[in-house]
């Protein structure tokens, strides 16, 4: 772990730090009241009374479960591309189109140049920061991500539209970091879908952190991972937050080959199985982690958000999860 950094920014964190990477399952009350929202049925306010409810309701989870790191479920988002694409100008929603099996998101559409707003994250995370005495990470998506899930009609090349993207995500991080934010979340699903990207996915990602005073992790979810391998140590961040669980922590085996540098966030919950792992299973990917990697370069989370399962299910996992941690941490 970069202990010297997170000390510097006021952060004294477990070894083993446990978080999630960001979505909970949205009740049916809120569901209800956002397509209530957009047929013009419910105020503004009056929808944002209930995702701040729901929102509450996953504050005390995480506290409950005594994760180090909160987060604010994203409760207040859709899809997590479209959400910024209905908030920054040059951008527009687009139709449905299949994300992987029987899963839909409205692809947004790049008509103009792109301007950053004003705070599109912010008063959520001071909200939820107000809420308890955990630090909050912040989270965003990715300038690559929403360059690749989005189609270009004001660029004149992918890397021209994701640098301009980078420059006003830029923007919105600098506004976390001065509202207080000290760990951000740049989510990039994306990374692996054209490896020989990679470079100026790279160079967006300098313009996103280059000189801001925060320990930074880029989520990159599922992928080919060992096409970018070990060329995606390059990111300018201190944290790779990696799904290793649903592929069966196979990851590891490259990381022994070609060290990994930086911070691991270990994914050990598989997010699309409904199961409830154990915390036998969960300890076993722990140390299997801490066995390729120093132990003080992991964290621990979910592969990815717990958005897709029921509340049951995911407090069951998280449950195992931390369990798991703290019987490793007297181990080790």
């Amino acid at each position: 772990m970069n202990h010297a950094k997170l000390r510097s920014l006021g952060l004294d964190l477990p070894l083993l730090p446990t978080s999630t990477v960001g979505s909970f399952p949205k009740p049916p009350y809120l569901t209800e009241a956002r397509a209530k929202f957009a047929r013009n049925q419910m105020t503004r306010s009056e929808l944002e009374r209930l995702e701040k409810q729901a929102t509450e309701f996953w504050i005390r989870t995480q506290e409950e479960v005594e994760l180090d790191l909160v987060v604010d479920g994203e409760q207040y988002r859709g899809d997590m591309v479209a959400y910024f694409a209905e908030l920054l100008e040059g951008m527009e929603v687009g139709g449905l189109v299949r994300s992987y099996g029987n899963r839909y998101y409205h692809k947004p559409v790049i008509v103009g140049e792109v301007r950053w707003p004003g705070p599109m994250t912010v008063d959520w995370w001071r909200w939820t920061q107000s809420q308890t005495s955990k630090p909050v990470k912040g989270m965003l998506t990715g300038p690559y991500t929403i360059m690749d899930w989005s189609f270009n009609e004001a660029y004149p090349s992918r890397h021209a539209a994701c640098l301009a993207l980078a420059r006003e995500i830029r923007k919105e991080v600098e506004t976390l970091v001065e509202a207080g934010t000290r760990v951000i979340q740049v989510d990039e699903p994306a990374l692996s879908v054209r490896p020989e990207e990679l470079p100026f996915a790279i160079e967006a990602m300098h313009i996103v952190t280059d000189g801001l005073p925060a320990y930074f992790i880029i989520h990159a979810c599922y992928g080919a991972f060992e096409t970018i391998y070990p060329d995606m140590l390059a990111l300018p961040v201190d944290n790779l937050d990696l799904a290793i669980s649903n592929s069966g922590l196979d990851l590891l085996k490259i990381f022994e080959k070609d060290p990994f540098t930086k911070d691991l966030s270990l994914g050990v919950l598989d997010v699309h199985s409904y199961r409830v792992e154990t915390p036998a299973e969960v300890k076993d990917r722990i140390m299997r982690g801490v066995g390729v990697l120093p132990k003080e370069q992991v964290w621990v989370d979910p592969d990815c958000g717990l958005k897709t399962r029921t509340v049951e299910e995911a407090v069951g996992k998280l449950r195992s999860m931390q369990v798991a941690v703290n019987e490793v941490r007297s181990a080790v």
